[in-house]
């Protein structure tokens, strides 16, 4: 059955979203995505080394008292503080110093006044040892941070304290003194008024000075509290060494389809029969299907063999025919030299021009010479040479009859085929016509051809590269 996986110039943009393109992909190129894939394993192994935290764990930690959203903040600084990683480090005796833990302990508020201290290290038993040292050594500095201040803050806050006393009891004793001169002045309205506010401001008073002991108590109470070990990680934390290699997997795949796709988008190859004519502006004599396999040049060479096994022989988006008989491969052959004969008159000497690694296109070549040589009527030698198609040099000879340029369907730009036909403008030949070669499946039958066919060595000094 014949492939439908053409990709023309016109339809790449529209064809590229459709999931046959990836399913092309994926059957064509499956070899080359399980490299990658093989690749990105490696590469997300070696980042495991870098990237891989190891096992992590937590505690918690209750801050007493009330407490600004400020003072929360600088808690969890001070729990990650040189000071706290230096006497925690010392504390483990592992060999290493407070700064080299400053990537491996974190602290944050979680909720209120809880502060949540994490660590992580290579195994469980350090991620634990490691959490319950740095809590510990936290608590300890934040206490005694609090008891170093708190001697002077008490001192002066206890002087305050004496001096809003002393005031409270000569506002007490202002107080007693109105009363007493209302009482003396006898019971009015307005009286009753002043008393009635006297009181409240004394009321108001105690209620301050009550107020301002319990805040003090309070304060002095205020203080951190461990809520429990931290647990020992059963598990490594995200990302672990699975995760990191299939994910390197995984990207690599992926990165290697988008670049099929880019490629395939930046692909400015001509395909069609009628887009190729017109890039040489000759007519067009006819396609050959030339079936795949078979040729030695094609597999020959280590670095041929390990592009053959990787990305195969043909082009990922490439158009495959079915294969066709020995027969009727003849009949087409035989059009075209129909064709080239009616172009060129007879007798003839026709120039073949065919780009130096269009190997499907050299055979079809070198078949049709082999056909124009073995049929005596023909009267059509045909000279098969090879031409580079970056800037390419044509040799001059006025004996032949013209050129005829045969590639492959999606083997060269637009431009490129002009620089031929340039090319042949210059030595003086006229493009008789253009031969396009399409890849058919299978190669049985076309393998004895080849072999037999002439070599063209002693043609291709005719082309060259300048």
């Amino acid at each position: 059955m014949r492939e439908t996986s053409t990709l023309t110039a016109q339809e790449v943009s529209d064809d590229l979203v459709r999931l046959p393109v990836l399913g092309r992909i994926l059957r064509r190129r499956w070899r080359l995505l399980v490299l990658l894939a093989v690749a990105g394993a490696l590469a997300g192994a070696g980042a495991s080394m870098v990237l891989s935290p190891g096992y992590a764990t937590s505690t918690s930690i209750l801050l007493q008292g009330p407490r600004e959203p400020d003072q929360i903040l600088t808690e969890t600084q001070i729990a990650t503080s040189s000071v706290v990683l230096d006497r925690t480090a010392a504390a483990l005796a592992w060999g290493v110093g407070g700064a080299d833990l400053a990537d491996s302990v974190t602290a944050e508020n979680v909720d209120g006044n809880v502060i949540e201290i994490s660590g992580m290290a290579a195994t469980p038993e350090r991620a634990q040892q490691l959490t319950d040292q740095a809590a510990a050594e936290y608590v300890t500095f934040s206490t005694q941070l609090a008891g170093n201040s708190g001697d002077a803050a008490e001192q002066l806050l206890t002087e305050q304290r004496e001096t809003l006393q002393q005031r409270v009891v000569a506002a007490n004793e202002r107080i007693t003194e109105l009363h007493d001169s209302i009482a003396v002045q006898g019971t009015t309205v307005e009286s009753v008024q002043i008393s009635t506010e006297l009181e409240a401001l004394r009321s108001a008073l105690r209620d301050a000075m009550t107020a301002l002991t319990e805040a003090e108590e309070t304060s002095s109470q205020s203080k951190q509290v461990v809520m429990g070990p931290a647990p020992r990680p059963t598990e490594q934390a995200s990302p672990t060494l699975m995760q990191l290699v299939l994910g390197g997997a995984v990207l690599f795949v992926l990165g290697g389809i988008a670049a099929h796709y880019v490629a395939a988008r930046a692909d400015r190859r001509l395909r069609t029969e009628p887009d190729i004519g017109a890039a040489l502006g000759s007519p067009l004599l006819g396609g050959i299907d030339v079936p795949e396999g078979g040729s030695p040049e094609e597999s020959s060479g280590l670095r041929a063999g390990v592009r053959g096994l990787v990305l195969g022989h043909r082009p990922w988006n490439a158009e495959v025919r079915a294969a066709l008989g020995v027969p009727a491969q003849e009949v087409r052959d035989q059009r075209v030299l129909d064709r080239l004969r009616a172009t060129a008159g007879t007798p003839a000497q026709v120039l073949v021009l065919v780009p130096e690694d269009d190997l499907p296109a050299r055979r079809a070549a070198q078949r049709l010479s082999a056909a124009a040589a073995a049929d005596p009527k023909a009267r059509i030698v045909l000279r098969v040479a090879g031409v580079t198609a970056q800037r390419p040099t044509v040799a001059e000879g006025g004996h032949l009859s013209g050129a005829v340029v045969v590639l492959t369907s999606g083997s060269r730009t637009a431009w490129e085929l002009v620089g031929i036909a340039e090319a042949c403008a210059d030595a003086g030949h006229r493009v008789l016509g253009a031969v396009v070669t399409h890849r058919a499946a299978g190669g049985s039958q076309d393998r004895a051809t080849v072999a037999t066919e002439p070599a063209v060595a002693s043609d291709t000094a005719m082309a060259g590269s300048a």
